[in-house]
């Protein structure tokens, strides 16, 4: 008697290992991905092991948990995606190039049009002349997607347009997807943490919290990959350029004198010029006339009194 009775102890704790791996490794056919593959494979390794001693009930066990997952994860899915496909998620890009004489003044009008539609300046890149006049800026605004086209028009009449552009990518089937994976993902991990909480054995825990690490970890790269199509459907992105008008150069004055007022300016410009030359070549020759005259007079001096002195008679 008391050897049936062991027996069926053993049957019974290979009945609940048995069940709880089924199950884990159902969770892991829904979570869908690579990572989950490679786990899925693991769970069943440890649940065909465990579940060896314990006949065909562990294996109809799996079959039922299987089942019951695959069902109601596909089920909820279906609901996901009915409620998800009645909003179109468009990412929309805009370019406009400007120019105009004063680059700071259609600056102003640019961050105009971004406030009254609600959007900001996220980035902004300025560049200055020798006199510190701004001759270029380029800006990258946001705004909200459902007035890009309104944004875009009034940044066109900012200054003056040189080229202007716009691109839409429809992202509604991408968003729809990344979110039912994010919910899938959600419920198996609440699933696996059940069977955490139920496990008895060692081995069932560290198979488990090997299952949940990689959910956890395939769930943060979802969420990351959910905010970026919700940031980028509900704000949507224009990039301004702005530049300064090419100066022309001043244009060479026309002289329209002629006869004796002509030929007394041209006199007048030689005469100055001739003066300024002389000038330049006097004072060119002044250090050296300076220099000759302080050592030239004092030896024209002395040879002037040698001449002088009188010869001595033999």
């Amino acid at each position: 008697m008391t050897t049936y009775r062991r027996a069926g102890h053993r049957v019974a704790a290979a009945l609940v290992t048995a069940t709880t791996l089924a199950a884990l490794a159902a969770l892991t056919g829904c979570g869908g991905g690579a990572s989950d593959s490679d786990s899925s494979g693991s769970t069943a390794d440890v649940a065909a092991s465990s579940g060896s001693d314990g006949g065909e009930a562990p294996a109809a066990a799996a079959r039922e948990a299987n089942g019951f997952v695959a069902d109601d994860a596909a089920g909820s899915a279906a609901v996901d995606a009915v409620d998800a496909a009645s909003a179109r998620k468009v990412i929309s890009t805009g370019n406009v190039a400007l120019r105009a004489d004063d680059v700071g003044e259609a600056r102003f009008e640019v961050q105009k049009v971004v406030d009254r539609y609600g959007g900001e300046v996220a980035e902004e890149q300025t560049a200055t002349d020798d006199d510190g006049e701004v001759k270029r800026s380029r800006l990258v605004l946001r705004v909200p997607s459902d007035r890009f086209d309104d944004a875009v028009e009034s940044l066109k009449g900012a200054a003056e347009l040189v080229t202007a552009g716009t691109t839409s990518e429809d992202v509604t089937t991408k968003v729809l997807d990344v979110d039912i994976r994010v919910r899938v993902q959600r419920r198996s991990i609440r699933r696996v943490e059940l069977l955490l909480d139920r496990a008895q054995s060692i081995r069932d825990i560290v198979a488990i919290e090997a299952q949940l690490s990689r959910r956890q970890a395939a769930l943060a790269s979802l969420e990351k990959q959910q905010d970026y199509l919700a940031d980028q459907t509900a704000m949507s992105t224009i990039t301004v350029s702005l530049e300064r008008t090419p100066r022309e150069p001043a244009a060479a004055q026309a002289d329209d004198d002629a006869g004796f007022l002509s030929g007394l300016s041209a006199g007048w410009h030689g005469l100055v010029a001739t003066a300024l030359a002389v000038a330049t070549v006097a004072g060119a020759l002044l250090p050296f006339l300076a220099t000759g005259l302080l050592l030239g007079l004092p030896a024209w001096l002395l040879l002037k009194r040698l001449r002088r002195r009188p010869v001595a008679a033999d």
